[in-house]
């Protein structure tokens, strides 16, 4: 049985260290708290109050750790040390007795090692002393590689494998990683309505957390249905989520529910002689801050604006989920999507790693990461979105072994064309649309697969592989020639959607086409046929999802259609604010009539109302519309090229790693105050740019670019088109 050392003695040793003392915090193996984390969070799915786990491989946490660091001090030092099970401390290889863990620690160089066991929960440890304390410098393996050496004395092996201990915020001795919960906040129902043994408690928009009844007096049965919708809480027989309560014996009492659910509308019916008084509930949510944000000249544009906060709010949870009713899990291609609102909003990245880590579990691969073969190719992306926008380096270099291994099974499952074709057990999804074909080659695939081999030998450079990253660039330029020598179909003006025994279908579908515009894969004619008869033409099979109509709108805002954008965003997501709708949906086809609306996967309420890649507008709104853009990792250096798309002035806030972008941009001027990199303003104008000292080169024709520097404020005036 694993025990937690906590000795409390010990606290008033970390409190009494001076005001020069540094930071600790508890520390992990890399992944291991996440995956752990994971597993809790996407195990607490329920459907009609049945447990509804995941269906594809979950890893576990490595139950032995060691973590070590070497130390050279000017005097000696206590240190207390802590951990998340039973635990081994050594000092320069001689063991310390065991229940002991607090010592000296002798002027000089020393070694500190700890070993730690725990099957519950991931190993962790919490070191604090004057000078000594926990942090991600020290090192952590899971391979027990030890030897004595003829003296007598420990050694490490050389071939055991180290890496950076991984950390969060959990800055207090008594802050346990294992006890870690999300915060929650009391609020109180908009309106309830009672009707006989019935309570309609209505919450006022889609919210997420623990319902709460008050005053419950009686014995009897209390049944609570949850509802996104009115017409699911009112439905008994077909709301998705419930509680039941029991109280054989006479109460007065209140009571919380156990699990968190998605909601609106709680359907609270009591049977038997009991009653309630009244129902509030605990908001769940995740402490992250938002940082940026997005006004314009259109009332509308900014309630999708805020709409699209909210329903990212609700999916940013532990994780960056899919949807707070349905499923509750990490799915990869949802995941990407949330990174990317997050950088035009929180610039969270703890949040994105712990997603990363989470989704892409232990080593053996033996299946794509959600069972998904986009999703698996999603995952490359992300990493090097997130490259791009942080410029953390430690990350890929930590996690490239872990790429490695899951471009291995990619590579793997290649068909005798070196194409990859969806095998047995693998789900290509593409997208929920009626008709569309999963049979043989799909061009999409091939699309994602060559970003993704082209994300690895970015990686593998950072990681200082060169040998790989040249071969992965090999592959990845093989790849791209591949689909337009298989699928470009000169007459069609577009890439075919599939290939079969050989042979090009009929089908044009819009999804690798669209990628391959912002991919930058196409050239320039390519981009302006693709635009015509793909993306503007009607004939071609229309998107229904927010999911990929994020792409299909990035692709147009990338060709310079925002004013076409600007009346569609106002069109979809305008469409589901005129139903209701205070979260954006899983899917949404205008086409729909009333309850139509709620169903989906053949079920009356199987319909996401709150999901994560509704929230597109975030992203599209900044980078699209501010114009603010890496083109450096960590914004060393950035673009900025602001497009209004018909709105009369438009303002907000793009964060960075190290501070904000500000950009105001009306038809006559435009305002940049940055506080990072070097930045680029590129913007067309009638006249040539004017403003206090200002550089303005002109690049041809009606274009001009601005250099901007960090800390000073810009005004330039011009003449918009």
């Amino acid at each position: 049985m694993h025990r937690v050392v906590f000795v409390y003695l010990c606290i008033s040793v970390c409190l009494c260290v001076t005001a020069s003392a540094q930071k600790a915090t508890w520390i992990w193996y890399p992944g291991d708290f996440e995956i752990n984390l994971a597993n809790k969070m996407q195990n607490r799915r329920t459907d009609r109050n049945t447990f509804f786990p995941p269906f594809w491989k979950m890893d576990a946490h490595y139950v032995l750790m060691d973590f070590h660091k070497v130390f050279d001090l000017t005097a000696p030092e206590e240190i207390t040390v802590y951990a998340e099970g039973t635990f081994n401390l050594k000092l320069d290889g001689n063991a310390v007795e065991s229940g002991i863990n607090k010592l000296i620690v002798p002027a000089g160089k020393h070694k500190i090692n700890v070993k730690v066991w725990n099957e519950a929960s991931a190993p962790a440890i919490f070191v604090q002393g004057k000078t000594i304390v926990s942090d991600n410098t020290w090192l952590v393996t899971f391979e027990d590689k030890e030897w004595i050496d003829e003296s007598g004395k420990t050694s490490d092996i050389s071939a055991t494998k180290w890496l950076n201990a991984g950390s969060w915020n959990f800055n207090d001795p008594t802050q346990l990683p294992s006890a870690f919960k999300l915060p929650t906040k009391k609020l109180t129902a908009v309106t309830t309505t009672k009707k006989n043994n019935e309570w309609l408690v209505d919450f006022g928009k889609e919210t997420f957390g623990f319902v709460q009844l008050h005053g419950i007096k009686g014995s009897g049965k209390i049944n609570l249905y949850y509802g996104e919708s009115k017409e699911e809480a009112l439905s008994v027989t077909d709301a998705m989520t419930l509680d039941r309560l029991t109280f054989t014996k006479n109460v007065q009492t209140d009571s919380t529910m156990i699990l968190s659910k998605a909601f609106r509308y709680v359907n609270i019916v009591c049977d038997g002689n009991i009653s309630i008084d009244s129902a509030s509930m605990l908001y769940e949510y995740a402490d992250v801050k938002q940082r940026g944000s997005f006004t314009c000249s259109d009332t509308l544009i900014n309630k999708i604006y805020d709409v699209s906060k909210y329903t990212l709010e609700l999916n940013t949870r532990e994780f960056f989920i899919d949807g707070i009713k349905r499923d509750r899990w990490v799915w990869s291609g949802d995941a990407l999507q949330s990174y990317l609102m997050n950088y035009y909003s929180y610039f969270d990245n703890p949040t994105v790693t712990r997603t990363m880590m989470a989704l892409r579990g232990k080593d053996p691969v033996t299946a794509h990461i959600n069972t998904i073969l986009d999703y698996t190719f999603y995952w490359f992306i992300s990493v090097y979105d997130y490259y791009l926008y942080t410029g953390d380096k430690k990350f890929i270099e930590q996690f490239y072994p872990r790429m490695q291994s899951m471009m291995d099974y990619c590579l793997s499952r290649r068909n005798k064309n070196g194409l990859m074709e969806g095998l047995s057990g693998d789900w290509t999804f593409i997208d929920w649309a009626a008709g569309l074909s999963k049979k043989g080659e799909i061009s999409f695939e091939q699309m994602l697969f060559a970003r993704s081999l082209e994300t690895m030998s970015l990686c593998a450079d950072i990681a200082n592989d060169k040998t790989n990253a040249s071969e992965y660039k090999k592959l990845a330029a093989d790849i791209k020639e591949k689909v337009f020598s298989l699928y470009w179909n000169q007459q069609k003006n577009a890439l075919v959607h599939s290939r079969v025994d050989g042979r090009q279908t009929e089908n044009v579908t819009r999804y690798a086409n669209m990628f391959g515009i912002f991919f930058n894969y196409f050239t320039d004619e390519q981009k302006l046929a693709v635009k015509q008869h793909v993306l503007l033409n009607d004939s071609i099979q229309k998107i229904t999802t927010p999911y990929m109509r994020f792409y299909e709108l990035e692709a147009l805002c990338a060709m310079g259609e925002q004013s076409y954008v600007l009346k569609e965003m106002k069109s979809y997501w305008g469409g589901m604010l005129n139903l209701g709708a205070t979260s954006f949906w899983e899917e949404y086809n205008p086409d729909k009539k009333g309850a139509e609306h709620l169903a989906m996967y053949g079920r009356k309420f199987g319909k996401s109302l709150c999901h994560a890649w509704g929230a597109s507008p975030i992203y599209l709104l900044g980078k699209y519309y501010l114009g603010v853009s890496p083109t450096r990792p960590g914004y060393e250096a950035y673009t900025i090229q602001p497009q209004l798309g018909g709105l009369q002035w438009m303002q907000g806030k793009v964060p960075t790693p190290n501070g904000d972008i500000e950009v105001y941009c009306s038809t006559k001027q435009i305002k940049i105050k940055s506080a990072t990199g070097t930045g680029t303003l590129k913007i067309k104008s009638k006249t040539k740019p004017t403003g206090k000292d200002i550089i303005v080169n002109a690049t041809g024709g009606d274009s001009y670019e601005i250099t901007i520097l960090p800390g000073v404020e810009y005004v330039v005036n011009y003449k918009v088109f």
